[in-house]
């Protein structure tokens, strides 16, 4: 990882008494997670810089943990007085009791899985400008047609110390660069969008793989495709999903139902499961914090919990879900690296990292040449997904009608409605060309954190299309 630099200046001494002062009420557990970051993001707008924004955060979270309870404060100010404050704010969960002596901490080593030899954070001003002007022109130089340009990049520096209650100390330097282009494209009082975004835990070599200008002319290219594209079929029809960026369908609508706290609250629809077939033979789903340099992965989650590799359903099987400490006690299992918090000012919950549906043996052809009429769905704005019951709402962007085994026109105004576990079971081909999306996504769930995914081409044989015409 890049070198760490200590911003908080903490004593061994110190540290000693402020997890005493957390467990000092009867608290089963505390951990201390102290952050700093730097933040960076520009933003042109019709060829001028419209912002140009750095922030610099510094503080330490408190948490204390009692059963199934919380406490939790924060402090922004890394005296002993002040940090002595927040735990006893924290430890008031606990009701007096005896306190458990906390551990002589050690450090716990782990892999990196985002090494860099430069950052972003460290590039020059005029540099950064310099991107973001390259993706501007590409996308406005693409055809008359695009209106307007926009383009952000943000990139960020995250330095982190945690330290728990039962005697570990870990360390992290988190990097992250993101570059997003969205072109508005008009004719004829017809706008469209078009967006490209990514990035990941990367440094400035992410351009030498993929330029601004690629981003830019790729955003244009959308929104141009968009402006010849027929209105959507309404009705029940086979969906293709494509590679890489479809995977957020699997996030929302299986991913999220698959987080520990809704398990062990009893609000997911996958709840009381584990070993029930949820899925078709063709689904093993994954979530691994190990991706190298993949948006969503992290070295160790906000725990102190190494990440690694989760299956979650494993041939249509649920195998068990995403863990922080909490609920694995609950559960009397072990945390899976999915305790994840926004920052310093957060307690950590159940999230996910990278998730992904895992790779198939069908050539996308054979998947393609099998479809009599459906549509294949390239990428997504988004989606929404009710926890309770799986039911999923997503907006695609690029989308194509297939008729006769064969891609016809690009169609527009569409919505993809279903069930998570009705339309896993529905999977009939997994392709053989897996990849993981180019960072883009961001997952809010009460607090917003980077995620990744990642589908090869899969086939579902039917999912509620919300369209203009009738199919």
């Amino acid at each position: 990882m890049p070198d760490y630099i200590d911003h908080f200046g903490i004593s061994d001494e110190d540290i000693e008494k402020v997890v005493s002062t957390a467990l000092s009420r009867g608290c089963d557990f505390s951990d201390l997670f102290f952050e700093h970051s730097i933040e960076n993001i520009i933003t042109m707008e019709e060829g001028i810089v419209k912002e140009g924004l750095k922030a610099v955060s510094l503080g330490v979270g408190i948490r204390c943990v009692k059963g199934e309870g919380t406490g939790y404060a924060y402090t922004e100010e890394l005296s002993l007085e002040k940090m002595r404050k927040a735990a006893l704010t924290a430890a008031a969960i606990a009701d007096s009791g005896s306190a458990p002596a906390p551990a002589s901490y050690r450090e716990i080593e782990h892999s990196n899985y985002y090494p860099l030899d430069r950052l972003t954070t460290d590039e020059p001003l005029g540099r950064k400008t310099g991107w973001i002007e390259q993706a501007e022109k590409a996308a406005r130089d693409s055809d008359p047609s695009i209106v307007k340009v926009s383009v952000t990049l943000a990139d960020s520096l995250r330095t982190v110390r945690l330290i728990t209650s039962d005697g570990r100390s870990l360390r992290d330097v988190r990097p992250m660069t993101r570059i997003s282009v969205s072109a508005i494209g008009e004719r004829n009082g017809n706008r469209q969008v078009g967006i490209s975004s990514g990035g990941g835990r990367i440094g400035p070599g992410y351009f030498a793989e993929k330029t601004p200008a690629e981003h830019g002319s790729e955003a244009a290219r959308q929104a141009l495709l968009l402006l010849e594209a027929i209105d959507a079929p309404a009705g029940q029809m086979e969906i293709i999903l494509a590679p890489a960026e479809s995977g957020i369908l699997l996030h929302e609508s299986v991913g999220h139902p698959l987080e520990a706290d809704f398990i062990r609250k009893k609000t997911s629809a996958y709840t009381g499961r584990v070993g029930d077939k949820v899925a078709s033979e063709l689904v093993t789903v994954i979530d691994d914090g190990t991706i190298m340099h993949d948006r969503g992965s992290l070295n160790f989650d906000d725990e102190g919990v190494l990440t690694e590799p989760t299956v979650l359903i494993e041939n249509g099987i649920l195998k068990g879900f995403m863990q922080d400490r909490i609920s694995a006690s609950f559960f009397a299992t072990s945390p899976t690296g999915n305790g994840r918090r926004e920052s310093y000012r957060y307690p950590p919950m159940p999230r996910m990292t990278v998730t992904y549906l895992a790779n198939g043996e069908t050539d996308p052809g054979e998947i393609f040449s099998s479809t009599k009429k459906g549509i294949y769905c390239k990428s997504f704005k988004g989606g929404q997904v009710d926890i309770s019951n799986g039911d999923f709402v997503f907006v695609p962007i690029e989308a194509y009608l297939v008729e006769n085994g064969k891609i016809t026109v690009p169609v527009k105004n569409l919505t993809l409605t279903g069930n998570g576990p009705e339309v896993l079971s529905r999977v009939t081909h997994v392709g053989n060309d897996f990849a993981f999306s180019d960072g883009r996504w961001t997952c809010g769930k009460g607090q917003s954190v980077p995620v990744g995914v990642g589908l090869p081409t899969i086939k579902i044989s039917g999912i509620t299309v919300g369209g203009s015409e009738l199919g």
